[in-house]
Formats: structure tokens, C-alpha cells, sequence
């Protein structure tokens, strides 16, 4: 291992996104951009997965094929049960692999990881750090040089007690943690650094559905500073459901023609869950799949035809629970629609076309869906995490340790922010206030202190101009079409049972389409915090403002005309009793 100038080893980090299906790693290559990287067998996105075979250690896709034929020595779907105890754990998706035990009041498996004939007891913390061993050695023989830090990334529910499980169960895989790092901000993370990406105030909703849990957040990005505003956890909706649905869909087409239920057997079972989960990837790529098992049940071979359009029709509960998930958080942060300016689709189960359609339904237009089917520049959504892992490693890998710590303690990371937006109307002299337009300069949830530039045209006629300073709050303005006019009755007489069933029809049509309604943000000013006058700005000008806000509330606002040679500064005393 190279040594820097002080004598202390070379720290080589990378990111690592461990979940409880997939994990992966990256770094950041020559060129500045993240680069997941590709384990011994060529997988980027790597089984969580650790299997046991006279006493040689199988990981990722290798271990994972170890399900059939020597599942009581397989490890699967173990990082949420880290730190917690047993009587806690829900160890559902663990039938078909090692069954977790209780040791110590904690999470630990009876597995044969020795040559010798009797199993040992190894503790899921054991099991975590053998995981992280096997991620740093495949990602130290991609860079040519021993890993020996990273940036990991957590789920938003992770509790104090799991991540310092995590941080030790990497300690003992020598692995310096400098930072966890939640999964949706390191998927908006991925997203904010690409060299295209412009820095704004916006509102984004990352959806991360993986393979056995999903997680859905809501991230105020207030000038590349992120807060979360909302989280919401559905434990047992995934990937696997979508698997369940295929392996039941497959399972009952076996059953027509055989008599056997495949599902019955275990060896059977999980032959068909392993190629229902390929035959689900397939789906997301093409229109058709082909499931082919190799004696599935009493020796009998089975293949089978599903195209995407079945897919999606036996799925389309599941699909819906996804969106719901996404209502739920929006109304979790008091938010609408409306609001949200990205939607982020992170982890595996975000690759199937039908959840982005969905998804795009649900936001208005404006909206931007970043998901593959949806979005031509979108990231692979399984890579995100991982990604946004690798950048703020290279961002602070240099740092020393006591340094890192000072700048993610929570007196330094949990900031005061604003409430109600700050904005501004121009009021010229022709016009009054109640005219006048609130536009937002500095949005809700801004952490503090902050500083916004903006300019704004001034009224057509131009002249003496009051810029107005003043607190904002939004609305849903919902506006209703006029109803249509009704036909007259004689139109309306019809004969014969199947025009009246057609007429019925159509007024059920017409009821509809009176259903719909418009639905726009409009912001409504409050009473005036400063006002500034500007005199004689030529008509077609732009005023020009500068805020500047403090952690007490207290304000310095400088506005001039855009071109002009000086401005007019005021200064806001915090209120009284804020805090």
C-alpha cells in the first residue's frame, strides 16, 4: 500500500450502495464522472448474497444460484436485520435461504462456512463485514490498488444503532466509513452533478423501489443544499411481488398441465423464482419473455411464453400500490403535485416501463419523470445510489477524519429554514398592490442563512417603481368547467333499448368530462416586510434584487435597475422571539 508524505497510508475510497437484494460500487474515473464498477464475474450490480459450499465462500450471482441446491448455506436479504433484535425482524424473505436465528438477543445464521460437518453460529454483523470484504476486494482488483475507505449509503429509516453497527461491521473489513449518506440524496446527488445539470430551487421526489422494501422521499433542493422533507416505507413492496406474480402465473399454467404444482417443492420454487425474476427483467427491455425450467417439478421440463401487455394486467394492483406510495408521501410533506418539479426512479424494480407511465400520469406535465422509459438522458437507476456514493467520497476523501466530522455534526448539518417563501411585486405607480403579482425570490424550506440573486421586468410603461418585500404562501386554485348545455328533450327522445343504453353512455361520458378540473399554484402576498422605490426606470428595464437572509430571520435586500449605476439597500431587523 502507497504512503503519503506524512507517512500514513494512501486513502483510496469509493462508494458502496449495500442493499438488501443488490449492491454496488463506483469511483470516480480519470475523466471526473462515477463509474460503477464490475465485480470478477462481470456484475455491476451484485447480489447480496453469501454462500457456503466445503467451507468455500460463493458471493453475489454465484452464491445466489446456490438458492437450489444449497439454500440452508445461503445467506440472502440480510442488511435490515443489522443492530436489531430478533423478536423485532420480519424474516419472511428469508424461507427460501438461511432462516435467521436468535443469538444474544440479535440476528444470526446456523450455516456450514468450515469444512468440518457441524454448522457454525455467525452473527449478521459477521455476515455484513464478509459482504463489505468481497465489495472492497473486487473493487481494489478493478483500480489496481487496495480500497481502504468508502461512502456508504443508508436507507432514510437506518437508526443510530444500525449505523454504527455498519460503520463497525466495515471498521472490521478495513474500511474507513467517512460518511453515510442517505439513498435518496445520493440519487439526487447523481443527477445534480452531471456537467449538465443547472442548480435550482426545486422539488424532487425520489421513489427507490427495490427488490424487497421501497422507499419513497421528498427532497426540497434549495441552491444545491438538500433537505428532506417527507419519507414514507412500505416493507414488504418490491421487486419480489412482481416476482410472485409471474411465479404464480407460471405455477398455475403448470398446474393446467400436469396436475403438480411446482410450488410445492422447494427445489421447484426456487428454480421458478430465480427465471420469474429474469423473465421480469426481460419484460422491462422487450414486449415478450420466455421462462424455460429444466425439470421443474416430478422431472418434468417447462417452457412458457408471457408478452408485457399480460404482464402489466396481472401486475396492475402492484403497479398501483408503487404510485400510491408516492400520494402518500406528497401528502406526508402537505404537498400537491403541482409542486414537485422532478421525480427520481431509483433501485432495480425501477426499470419497468408500466411504473414510470404511471408515475408520468400522475404529475402534471411540467413534471419531470427521470426514469429510462420516460427520460432519454435518465441514469440507470439501479447505478444511482452507488454513483452519488463515489462523488462525495471524491469530495472529501482529502479531508482529514476529525474534519469530516466537524462538517456532518449536527450543529453544523441541522440548520434553521424558512417556513413561508420571501418574494417581491413591483408596483408602479399607475397600479396598485391587490394587482401587483407575488413571485417567489427565496422558496420555503430554504436552510439559513441564504442569499438569491434574481431579476424581474418591470411594468410596460416603466417610471417610478415600488419594489415590495413580503412573505408569500401558495394554493391549489381549483377551477371547474362551465357544464355543457344539455340537449333538448326532443333531441333527446330516442327509440329502442339500445339507443337508450347509448344515450345513457353518453351522459355518463359528459358527466366525466364535467369532472375534470384545472388545478394551478397561485401565491398570495402577506403584509409588506420592506418596501424599496426606484425612480425613473425605462419602460421595457428590469429591477435587479439581492437578498440576503440570515439564521435569525434577519434581512439585507438591495434592489437597482438592471444597467444602472448604483442601488437602494435595506435592512430587516429579525422579529422579535424568532428562533
Amino acid at each position: 500500500m502507497s504512503e503519503d508524505a506524512s507517512g500514513s497510508p494512501e486513502r483510496v475510497a469509493i462508494g458502496i450502495s449495500f442493499g438488501n437484494s443488490n449492491s454496488s460500487i463506483a469511483h470516480i474515473g480519470v475523466d471526473g464522472k462515477p463509474e460503477v464498477i464490475a465485480n470478477e464475474e462481470g456484475d455491476r450490480h451484485i447480489p447480496s448474497i453469501l454462500s457456503y459450499v466445503d467451507g468455500e465462500e460463493f458471493h453475489g450471482t454465484q452464491a445466489k444460484q446456490q438458492l437450489i441446491r444449497n439454500a440452508k448455506n445461503t445467506v440472502a436479504y440480510f442488511r435490515d436485520y443489522l443492530a436489531k433484535e430478533f423478536k423485532s425482524i420480519d424474516p419472511t424473505h428469508s424461507h427460501q435461504s438461511a432462516h435467521p436465528q436468535q443469538h444474544d438477543s440479535t440476528v444470526a445464521f446456523s450455516i456450514r462456512d468450515t469444512t468440518d460437518e457441524n454448522p457454525n453460529t455467525v452473527a449478521v454483523s459477521e455476515i455484513v463485514t464478509r459482504h463489505l470484504r468481497r465489495l472492497k476486494t473486487s473493487a481494489s482488483e478493478f483500480l489496481g490498488k487496495t480500497v481502504n475507505a468508502a461512502v456508504m449509503t443508508v436507507p432514510t429509516d437506518f437508526s443510530d444503532a444500525q449505523r454504527e453497527a455498519l460503520v463497525a461491521a466495515a471498521k472490521a473489513a478495513e474500511i474507513e466509513v467517512l460518511q453515510l449518506i442517505h439513498e435518496p440524496v445520493a440519487a439526487l446527488l447523481a443527477y445534480d452533478a452531471r456537467a449538465e445539470a443547472v442548480i435550482k430551487d426545486k422539488v424532487v421526489v425520489v421513489a427507490d423501489l427495490g427488490g424487497i422494501r421501497s422507499d419513497v422521499a421528498v427532497v426540497a433542493s434549495r441552491g444545491g443544499m438538500y433537505t428532506i422533507l417527507a419519507t414514507v416505507h412500505d416493507y414488504e413492496l418490491g421487486g419480489a411481488n412482481l416476482d410472485q406474480i409471474l411465479i404464480d402465473h407460471f405455477a398455475k399454467e403448470f398446474n393446467k398441465k400436469h396436475q403438480i404444482d411446482p410450488r410445492n417443492e422447494t427445489r421447484g420454487l426456487a428454480k421458478l423464482k430465480q427465471e420469474a425474476e429474469a423473465a421480469k427483467k426481460a419484460l422491462s427491455l422487450s414486449t415478450n419473455a420466455t421462462l424455460s425450467v429444466e425439470s421443474l417439478a416430478s422431472g418434468i421440463d417447462f417452457s412458457s411464453t408471457i408478452n408485457r401487455t399480460r404482464y402489466e394486467i396481472l401486475g396492475n394492483r402492484v403497479f398501483g400500490q408503487f404510485v400510491e406510495l408516492i400520494q402518500q408521501a406528497l401528502r406526508k410533506a402537505e404537498l400537491d403535485v403541482l409542486d414537485v418539479d422532478e421525480v427520481i426512479l431509483s433501485g432495480g424494480t425501477s426499470h419497468t416501463p408500466k411504473i414510470a407511465r404511471l408515475v408520468q400520469n400522475l404529475f402534471p406535465e411540467k413534471t419531470t419523470v427521470l426514469a429510462p422509459s420516460t427520460s432519454s438522458t435518465a441514469i440507470n437507476p439501479s447505478d444511482l445510489a452507488a454513483r452519488g456514493a463515489a462523488l462525495q467520497a471524491s469530495l472529501i476523501q482529502e479531508y482529514d477524519r476529525e474534519d469530516i466530522e466537524r462538517s456532518i455534526h449536527p450543529a453544523v448539518t441541522a440548520t434553521p429554514h424558512l417556513n413561508r417563501a420571501i418574494g417581491m411585486q413591483l408596483v408602479s405607480a399607475s397600479d396598485s398592490d391587490s394587482s401587483a403579482v407575488f413571485q417567489p425570490l427565496v422558496r420555503e424550506d430554504t436552510a439559513l442563512p441564504a442569499r438569491r440573486i434574481a431579476q424581474y421586468p418591470v411594468p410596460e410603461q416603466g417610471g417610478d417603481v415600488l419594489v415590495r418585500i413580503a412573505e408569500g404562501t401558495r394554493e391549489i386554485k381549483v377551477t371547474k368547467p362551465e357544464p355543457k348545455p344539455k340537449l333538448e328533450s326532443s333531441e333527446e327522445e330516442k327509440t329502442g333499448d339500445d339507443d337508450n343504453d347509448e344515450d345513457d353512455l353518453s351522459d355518463l361520458d359528459e358527466d366525466e368530462e364535467e369532472e375534470e378540473e384545472i388545478r394551478e399554484i397561485v401565491w398570495k402576498a402577506g403584509d409588506a416586510i420592506a418596501e424599496i422605490a426606484l425612480k425613473n426606470v425605462p419602460a421595457g428595464g428590469k429591477v435587479e434584487l439581492v437578498a440576503n437572509i440570515g439564521a435569525d430571520l434577519g434581512m439585507q435586500i438591495t434592489a437597482r435597475e438592471v444597467g444602472g449605476k448604483s442601488g437602494v439597500r435595506v435592512t430587516v431587523d429579525p422579529p422579535q422571539g424568532s428562533s
